[in-house]
């Protein structure tokens, strides 16, 4: 991903979840916002309950690695947080991508078709 597609900024993420609107699954919460570019920023974020920095790092390159796989199925002009839940680390990779995906359907940022 490019650096313009991230979040990283801490003030970045408070403004998202502030007026953002939010949605989850078992393994995954969405916050999204219109971000008036062409493109999608996305934020990963993982709680120190979800496990050591290892285990952490690892469910951040999948949702990652999922969003980006994807990238061209989605709406662009939008800022995208995945946060993990707990639930997270019974999931593999297949399972983690149909929570990206299924979260971005659900809340209608996939082109239409798709």
């Amino acid at each position: 991903m490019k650096k313009e597609e991230r979040i990283k900024k801490n003030a970045h993420f408070r403004l998202i979840y502030k007026k953002g609107k939010s949605v989850s699954d078992s393994n995954l919460v969405m916050y999204y916002s219109k971000n008036g570019n062409n493109y999608n920023r996305l934020g990963v974020s993982v709680s120190k309950k979800v496990g050591k920095s290892v285990v952490r790092n690892r469910y951040k390159r999948l949702i990652r690695e999922s969003f980006r796989k994807n990238k061209s199925i989605f709406k662009q002009g939008y800022d995208i947080i995945f946060i993990a839940r707990v639930g997270i680390l019974k999931s593999n990779y297949s399972e983690v991508e149909k929570s990206v995906v299924g979260l971005m359907k659900r809340v209608g940022l996939v082109k239409e078709g798709k």
